[in-house]
């Protein structure tokens, strides 16, 4: 059984390649905003224009534009956790799926189905080296909240509102998914395969599956299909390690999903990648639970 390793080198490198990445995306959006700003600068009314001085006056001129952008977000902050983890955790269709996905965890843990898989990958280990590492950095909490932190401060160093309040609306996500996976793992407290504490659930695969969800809530099916890709990539590399149980994954992705949903795609149905998840129950020789893909075309 292979053990949990960190790699400084690696952590450092791809927190800072994927939040460079995703802080430079999307700027060429704002051009439309800053030439209707313009315009409006143009037609105020002398009223309007008095206000702007004064608010010009007022204003600190060496203020960090950082600082100018997250000083208010930060004061709502609280409220805004608050309201997004009563959204995400007390809606209907939110509760079925975490309870579907808590029963699934439970049945797989106290059946043959948890170490089975575990003994299968003890067997037959797929990732080494490089691949293992470089999903264990990716996958890590702390490089999703990095990430995030200098996606929004680059935000507001090019004064770009729009990929400020997307890098917000992730670190809001990642914020409500950590404290709630924490919360759980406190609760449960089992072991891993590798003798572990605070197995259930997975933290890399619910950080992983909520950084794809507001990928895909915020760019479409196109960047939110590779995320989740990736994110499953991750799950996969915590059971071939030997890091967690199949159980802890599925109620982990099933988080991740949810609260990334949620907080970036208000009163939406929840969605991976344009499809619909809905509850499923199957009838075989072994009843199965767990959740399922819809789409009509």
């Amino acid at each position: 059984m292979k053990t949990y390793r960190r790699n400084g080198f690696w952590m450092r490198l791809f927190c800072a390649g994927l939040a460079f990445a995703a802080g430079c995306a999307g700027n060429a959006t704002n051009l439309p905003e800053q030439s209707a700003h313009v315009q409006g600068e143009s037609e105020s009314t002398p009223l309007e224009s008095e206000q702007q001085v004064t608010e010009e006056k007022e204003s600190d001129p060496n203020e960090p534009l950082w600082w100018k952008y997250g000083k208010e977000d930060l004061s709502m902050w609280p409220k805004r956790l608050i309201a997004e983890s009563k959204e995400s955790f007390l809606r209907a269709d939110n509760m079925t799926a975490l309870l579907l996905a808590g029963g699934a965890s439970i049945i797989m843990h106290n059946t043959h189905a948890d170490t089975n898989i575990e003994r299968h990958f003890d067997k037959h280990p797929s990732l080494h080296g490089f691949e293992d590492e470089s999903l264990n950095v990716i996958g890590h909490p702390a490089t999703h909240l990095g990430a995030s932190t200098l996606w929004c401060f680059l935000s507001a160093e090019n004064d770009d509102r729009l990929n400020w309040q997307r890098a917000w609306t992730m670190r809001t996500a990642l914020t409500l998914n950590w404290l709630a996976t924490m919360g759980l793992k406190l609760a449960r407290n089992n072991e891993t395969p590798n003798g572990k504490d605070y197995a259930w659930p997975s933290g890399h695969t619910s950080s992983s599956f909520t950084v794809a969800s507001v990928l895909d809530e915020l760019y479409g099916p196109r960047v939110g299909i590779p995320a989740y890709v990736v994110a499953s990539a991750v799950a996969y590399r915590m059971m071939d390690t030997g890091d967690h149980w199949a159980s802890d994954v599925v109620f982990g992705a099933t988080l991740g999903w949810i609260v990334g949903h949620t907080v970036a795609g208000k009163h939406k149905k929840l969605e991976v990648a344009g499809f619909d998840v809905v509850p499923y129950v199957g009838r075989t020789e072994e009843s199965t639970v767990g959740v399922g893909l819809l789409r009509q075309f």
